[in-house]
Order: structure tokens, then C-alpha cells, then sequence
């Protein structure tokens, strides 16, 4: 019995990889969520580097795109390259990025009242945006640095008629010591408290696809989005017409996918990115 259940076991993944290699000859843009996909904490997943590498020597473009706000994009530029990554500033998306274009082009001149790290902070000063605790936006994100006075002073804006926006809805980060809450948490607590719900950005949302494509120069059926997470990575592409690859080395597991209505399930799931390099092999 365990011999027959081992060989459907390898028939599917087989099946798998097959699904990927074919995905990967129409595919111009591979889009990487990082932590819980190419690596966790500090430790690189075996195969991540050279499979990215070899995409690149097949011409093909990258993006890593993390939804993770609390680091500006300088500091992971710096910690993919100690990877061995490589990668090139505009080879490197936050959803830190994505909400401040969109301040800047439909909020421009607006003071903000940020829920961030200092880091965060920085970055949005350094984009020319003015942070005071007396605004009518509210931004909030991932902050390791929160504080209880934070939360009071964006609720009590919240409910005196502040717009309320969050870089993004993830609920907990993935580290080497397990899950820690992450920006998700924080506006459920703000949502819990004045009843309000943020616009989010980053992934799911239309708004960082969009201006993917468009700084790309790619349709949305020519990318191919990797991540370990299905109500973000893999939404992100369900529901803005991209390709979605599920692996197995983050937050969510094959029994997830199950729970899913079938619309909203990856093109693929695989263990690791190590079996997407075989796909890749596989396709030329």
C-alpha cells in the first residue's frame, strides 16, 4: 500500500512539473515573494539562487516583490545580494513602494499619519512625504516598533473621519521561530476598535499589478508569480489574470489548496523551488 501511495505521489508531482515547464515558455516575468519562498530569515532554500540565475541566462526578467514594508528597499537589495542573488534596484518591489506611488500621484502634497517602522518612516520622508500625527490619511504596515500610543492615535483619527490605508494584509510573518503578527493584525485591531476597513495595496491588489505591467512592458498572462502564501502570492494572480506557483515552504500547505474554490487555486504547487529548476530544465 505505502509503495502505491508513494508512486501516485510522484505521478502528481511529475504532473506538476510538467504544468510548470509549460508555464515557464510563455512566461517574460517571474515575480518572487521572498521570505517563506527563496529564503526564510537568513537561510537561502536550496536552489533559489542558481534557479534564478537561470532564468535570467534564459532572458527572462525578475522581480522580487515582498509584501514585508518594515525594511526600506535598500536593506533588502543588500540582503539578497549577500545571498548571491544579484539583484537590481528595479528588480526590487515593496508594498511600501506601491502605496507611496500612490500617494504621490493621487495623494501628492498630503501629510500622512504613519504606522511603520523607522525604516519605513525613512523612506517615506526621503519620497517627499510629510508625517505628522495630525492628518487625514492613516498609513499603517507591518511595525515591529508598535507601541499602544501608535494604535490610539490612528484610531482617534480613524474616527474623526481619516482615510485609512495599510501597505498590505498579511497576517503573520513566517521567521526560523514560527509565525510573528504581522500588518494583517494590526488593522484587524484598528478595524476591531473604530469599525473601519483600510484600502490595502501591495498584493492581492489590482494596483500593484498594474503598475508592474506597465513599468515591464508585460501583459498579465506573461507573468508567473511564485509564493508560499494563497490569500496574497497566489490571489495575486487569480484575481489579476497572472500565472500563480504555489511552494511548499511557507505559510500555507497542500490541504489549504483543498479548502479552495477552484477559481482561486495556483496553476501549480510545488515542494520547492529546487523542482521548479527541473521544470525549467524541462522547458528548452
Amino acid at each position: 500500500m505505502r509503495d502505491i501511495q508513494e508512486a501516485r505521489k510522484s505521478q502528481s508531482l511529475n504532473s506538476q512539473i510538467e504544468r510548470a515547464a509549460g508555464l515557464f515558455k510563455e512566461t517574460k516575468l517571474f515575480i518572487f515573494d521572498m521570505d517563506g519562498t527563496i529564503y526564510l530569515g537568513d537561510c537561502v532554500f536550496p536552489s533559489a539562487v542558481n534557479f534564478i540565475k537561470n532564468l535570467r541566462d534564459c532572458g527572462k526578467k525578475i522581480l522580487f516583490f515582498t509584501n514585508n514594508a518594515s525594511r526600506n528597499p535598500n536593506t533588502y537589495i543588500n540582503k539578497l545580494s549577500k545571498m548571491g542573488f544579484e539583484p537590481q534596484r528595479n528588480e526590487l518591489l515593496t508594498s511600501g513602494d506601491v502605496t507611496i506611488r500612490f500617494l504621490q500621484s493621487q495623494r501628492a502634497g498630503r501629510p500622512v499619519y504613519l504606522v511603520g517602522t523607522p525604516e519605513l518612516e525613512e523612506q517615506f520622508r526621503n519620497s517627499g512625504i510629510e508625517l505628522n500625527d495630525r492628518s487625514e490619511i492613516v498609513v499603517t504596515s507591518f511595525d515591529t516598533t508598535l507601541t499602544y500610543k501608535k494604535l490610539m492615535t490612528a484610531c482617534d483619527l480613524i474616527r474623526n473621519g481619516s482615510e485609512f490605508l495599510s501597505t498590505h494584509p498579511d497576517l503573520n510573518c513566517p521567521t526560523e521561530n514560527g509565525f510573528i503578527p504581522d500588518s494583517g493584525a494590526i488593522t484587524a485591531f484598528i478595524t476591531a476598535s473604530t469599525g473601519a476597513v483600510p484600502r490595502y495595496f501591495g498584493k492581492p491588489y489590482a494596483d500593484a499589478l498594474e503598475l508592474i505591467c506597465a513599468e515591464y512592458g508585460v501583459a498579465a498572462n506573461e507573468i508567473c508569480i511564485f509564493g508560499d502564501r494563497l490569500y496574497t502570492d497566489i490571489a495575486f494572480g487569480k484575481r489579476n489574470g497572472a500565472h500563480s506557483i504555489l511552494v511548499l515552504t511557507g505559510e500555507s500547505t497542500a490541504e489549504d489548496v483543498a479548502e479552495l474554490p477552484e477559481n482561486l487555486r495556483p496553476d501549480v504547487i510545488l515542494p520547492s523551488l529546487s523542482e521548479a529548476g527541473e521544470a525549467l530544465l524541462s522547458s528548452y
